[in-house]
């Protein structure tokens, strides 16, 4: 009995999840392109966060579910969290436009970019991702005060994730 192409995205997402367990990673995010009218799109991420797939094999009129779905990537916070709870909520939360490596520092031993309590001005740079060898300076969206810094010197960050409060 030959796998219907049902069965061959089964084994695919299984595979994604023994990569992301194997690697240590947190989310992986894969999109293929059959046709212009066949595509799919999956999303596989631990930490309670729910697993999203999105198959897109119908025709013309159904085109436009697909589109909506990078639109409910964002894992909300949990129901039970509010606003406070979660800095990613926050007005003056500053995420990460990128994957990658947060640096709070321009190199070790000198000091950081901004700290806890600093003003700062629209666009001054307030850290730096690496990402694929490249160091990307991430400019303050706004004048204001840091309030909170809410990453590690060092430490990996995802798309989206919060990296510091500005009010």
């Amino acid at each position: 009995m030959a796998k219907t192409p049902h069965d061959t995205d089964v084994a695919f997402i299984k595979a994604l999840a023994e990569l992301l367990n194997e690697n240590d990673l947190t989310e992986l995010r894969v999109k293929r392109e059959y046709a212009s009218d066949d595509s799919l799109d999956v999303r596989v991420s631990k930490g309670g966060q729910a697993v999203q797939m999105v198959a897109a094999a119908a025709p013309a009129a159904a085109a436009p579910a697909p589109a909506a779905a990078p639109a409910a990537v964002p894992t909300a916070a949990p129901a039970a969290a509010s606003d406070t709870d979660d800095p990613a909520q926050h007005p003056g939360a500053v995420t990460s436009p990128m994957v990658g490596t947060c640096y709070l520092q321009a190199e070790p031993g000198t000091p950081a970019f901004v700290s806890q309590g600093d003003k700062v001005k629209e666009g001054q740079t307030i850290l730096i991702i690496e990402a694929m060898k490249t160091m990307n300076q991430i400019p303050a969206p706004k004048s204001g005060t840091v309030k909170r810094i809410l990453v590690e010197d060092g430490s990996p960050v995802e798309f989206g994730a919060p990296l510091m409060i500005i009010e």
